[in-house]
């Protein structure tokens, strides 16, 4: 049921729960924010901590209100999809909130202070850069596809971006440049664009003095103590390099021995290194100030971080499924006829697949604030015998969606307070979810979280 396809999720990024509506500013605040970010719903008659279904008292009042509300306060004019569900002869509204091309603002805050996004779980007002690049999305232009007419072309190394070229055995012509969006024509010259001066600028500091790779070895398995760091501050496609050769640098590297010789073994492949490294370089937003890609090697994890959440529209679970949405145009086509790009959007699948057949654990996706982090970890998985119990309720759950405490007790042949303390133990494990009105509900039931 559709309840249930929202109860296996906890609130993020395109998901919040509400008990009422009566703090309408908030869920007009959400709208804003799933419109702007990343689409999303909002499912009212829900308590978010516990996820108990509580209901409302009179959801079509509160359905006109929330229509009212939205149709006022929200520029340019914008309605969501409004539904109102039954469960178990409690009533829930669900609020279904498309992504659209913006900028949406609250109007009584005007087109500066009322644009709000989805970070996590909650809603933050956006600040100039982001409200810039989201009017960008409406132009169908790219942060590095922008020209850069205070500088001229001697500024930017073509030689040495000629060469990596002909590494590729590919030849760099003006008109292969500007095809690449290297440069462009602005006020009747020719000009080099900004993801020129990232990718080749002799000078890039003084445009983008953050656009560098900071890269730590820690001792242990945390930022307590260093062991070595350094800054790269390279062109991209070199720097991509010295980046994975800095970590190659502070791994373990293993031994195979064969019959006729033996084979060095990286702790991590280093197919997998150099996507994460490639995605981080070609998916940082270099619009935000103060702050560069961070490369931290600990002894049981490599954490890879960039600028910028994920590209307005595209969520975590879209990007894992192989959808990919570049934010640097001009970036990601000069990586492609480099050869550092294989195929758009098969990077996170090539990455998670690698992993698998290494035996290694797969690597950690996640959005943190207006990063995006790739967490790598070193070691085999550890082999963990499941008990048989647990076994048996996963198959259950897989054929039949949800099971009672009464269910779970005939499934194992326990009592049901024995049922009842493994369901419990499992819930605060994050393997299950309670559905029901709450803790003494006799007709609750449990499914698999996502």
């Amino acid at each position: 049921m559709m309840v249930q396809s929202f109860l296996v999720k906890d609130e993020g990024k395109t998901l919040e729960f509400k008990e009422n509506c009566r703090s309408l500013r908030r869920i007009v605040q959400s709208v804003v924010a799933f419109a702007n970010t990343s689409g999303g719903a909002i499912v009212i008659g829900i308590r978010d901590k516990t996820k108990e279904i509580v209901g409302l008292a009179d959801p079509s009042k509160d359905e006109e209100r929330l229509a009212n509300a939205f149709a006022d306060a929200i520029r340019p004019l914008f309605i969501p999809d409004i539904q109102i569900h039954s469960w178990r002869k409690r009533e829930l509204i669900i609020v279904t909130v498309p992504h659209m091309i913006g900028p949406y603002y609250i109007q009584s805050e005007g087109p500066e202070a009322g644009v709000y996004i989805r970070l996590g779980s909650t809603n933050r007002r956006a600040g100039p850069e982001l409200i810039a690049e989201i009017q960008r999305m409406t132009r169908n232009t790219f942060f590095d596809e922008l020209p850069c007419p205070q500088i001229n072309s001697e500024d930017i190394d073509f030689r040495a971006a000629s060469e990596f070229f002909q590494g590729v055995s590919r030849r760099f012509t003006p008109a292969k440049r500007k095809s690449l969006g290297l440069t462009m024509d602005y006020g009747g010259r020719e000009v080099p664009t900004q993801g020129a001066v990232l990718l080749f600028g002799k000078n890039r500091g003084r445009f983008f003095p953050d656009a560098t790779i900071r890269c730590a070895r820690f001792q242990g398995p945390t930022t307590a103590r260093f062991i070595d760091q350094t800054e790269i501050d390279e062109y991209l496609p070199k720097a991509v390099d010295s980046a994975i050769a800095f970590i190659e640098r502070h791994t373990k590297q293993g031994l195979e021995i064969g019959r006729l010789q033996r084979r060095e073994i990286p702790e991590y492949p280093q197919s997998v290194l150099r996507e994460a490294v490639i995605n981080a370089v070609v998916h940082a937003d270099y619009s935000l100030g103060g702050s560069g890609i961070k490369i931290a090697v600990f002894d049981d994890r490599i954490e890879i971080t960039n600028p910028g959440f994920l590209p307005f529209g595209l969520t975590l679970e879209a990007a894992l499924s192989g959808v990919s949405r570049l934010r640097n145009r001009v970036i990601g086509r000069t990586f492609r006829e480099l050869d550092l790009i294989e195929q758009w959007g098969s990077g996170i699948g090539r990455m998670l697949a690698t992993s698998q057949e290494a035996g290694l654990q797969p690597p950690r996706f996640e959005e943190i604030g207006t990063n995006f982090r790739v967490t790598l970890f070193g070691g085999h998985l550890p082999s963990i015998p499941q008990p048989q119990w647990r076994l048996a309720l996963i198959d259950y759950l897989n054929e039949n969606g949800q099971i009672s405490t009464h269910d779970a007790s005939r499934l194992w042949s326990t009592s049901d307070r024995t049922a009842r303390d493994r369901l419990r133990k499992l819930v605060n494990k994050g393997t299950l979810v309670e559905v029901g009105t709450g803790p003494k509900d006799p007709r609750k039931v449990y499914i698999l979280k996502v």
